[in-house]
């Protein structure tokens, strides 16, 4: 008889698991849907012996010393800085934008004139595009909106299928605009890729004598909802049961769909060393796809001469569809968001119930924030047993 079922074995539910077992002797079963732990972290080795990510380009990174050492625990790092490009009207150009973006698309005088007002205006080392929009300075707003126009209007409307205005604007503000020539995307004190990857990261996590992993299995056909005793009970039982899926999903819609965006990657292989200037490049312009990881420099791998291009295509989620099945993204909008809060209430009623994780909690985490929110509920629970 199992404590606690966990239903999913991404990052959130490998550590609640782990915890669990490791910290307070709990038997554990973890339920997975697909045929693979790790969630959306899936790495596994592709052709020409190239590791990929299946899902697409994830690093972890943090400023947070929790998260930090407790990754470290399980995994061995390869330390790495990401750096993007987009490109705009055919120039690959730095993504976060920064001051070379400037020297790329202005004259020598008026580039400099620009970077001397960025920089007296706003006196910090990046803002928002669209803090910049609202700027009192005319240059600077004409700076901005042509970025706008160029780039994050084009993407926000593939990514999300809808206009930024309508989108949270914390989705927007996660790539600022950068007033220096740093040319890395994140600036965190700490950012690796595991050695062993990703999987081996959730392997590690898993491997413990009180854990038991199911792979392609569902809890949904196996639980019961009795809205009476405000139980859940799972194949007649009454485990504690931690919830890491979709939380509409799990009451059957009952206040109607979630919004979610999937994904689509077709992977071309090269025969050669490089595809393009960094491991991941944006294409906002381009028709259909995003963006294109080129997993040889993810980190560098030699490939034996070739080289992996992974072109990104958002598409509508529908988990009966061959395409979209699985949701990638929350749509973080005003009505989406009230729509969760009923849902959040309904879960929380149930004695028996803990929904967390980026589709359980409807919230767009990076890892770390992936790995804060579960320790978070492992605290909670060891409270709650005490």
């Amino acid at each position: 008889m199992y404590d606690f079922v966990i239903a999913g074995a991404g990052l959130t539910g490998s550590i609640l698991a782990r915890m669990l077992a490791n910290k307070l002797n709990k038997k554990i079963l973890v339920l997975e849907r697909r045929p693979h732990i790790a969630g959306n972290t899936y790495d596994c080795i592709g052709e020409h012996d190239i590791k990929i990510q299946r899902y697409g380009p994830h690093v972890f990174h943090t400023d947070s010393e929790k998260a930090y050492s407790f990754i470290r625990q399980y995994c061995t790092e390869i330390p790495y800085r990401t750096r993007c490009e987009a490109v705009i009207d055919g120039v690959s150009t730095p993504s976060p934008f920064n001051f070379r973006t400037i020297d790329q698309f202005y004259g020598t005088e008026d580039a400099q004139r620009l970077k001397n007002k960025l920089a007296a205006y706003f006196q910090k080392p990046y803002a928002p595009v669209a803090e910049m929009l609202n700027c009192e300075e005319e240059e600077i707003r004409r700076y901005a909106q042509f970025l706008f126009e160029k780039d994050y209007k084009l993407y926000t409307a593939k990514q999300w299928n809808l206009p930024p205005e309508e989108i949270d604007a914390s989705v927007l503000n996660r790539v600022p605009v950068v007033f220096s020539y740093r040319d890395t995307y994140f600036e965190e004190k700490y950012e690796f890729i595991p050695g062993e990857g990703f999987t081996g990261l959730a392997e590690r996590l898993l491997d413990h004598p009180l854990i038991d992993v199911q792979l392609s299995s569902d809890i949904l056909p196996d639980i019961k909802m009795d809205a009476g005793q405000r139980k859940l009970f799972y194949r007649g039982r009454e485990p504690i049961v931690i919830y890491t899926g979709a939380i509409d999903e799990l009451f059957d819609y009952c206040y109607g769909t979630l919004p979610y965006r999937s994904l689509h990657f077709e992977y071309k292989y090269y025969q050669k060393r490089s595809f393009q200037n960094t491991a991941i490049v944006a294409y906002p312009q381009e028709p259909g796809y995003t963006r294109i990881t080129e997993y040889t420099k993810m980190p560098v791998q030699e490939g034996n001469g070739w080289t992996v291009a992974a072109y990104e295509y958002p598409v509508p989620y529908d988990n009966k569809a061959e395409c979209g099945q699985e949701p990638y993204y929350p749509v973080l909008t005003e009505n989406s968001n009230k729509t969760y809060l009923k849902y959040e209430r309904l879960a929380l009623s149930y004695q028996n119930l803990i929904t967390c994780g980026r589709l359980a909690d409807f919230k767009y985490y990076n890892m770390d924030q992936a790995v804060l929110r579960a320790l978070q509920v492992y605290e909670e629970i060891e409270k709650g047993i005490e």
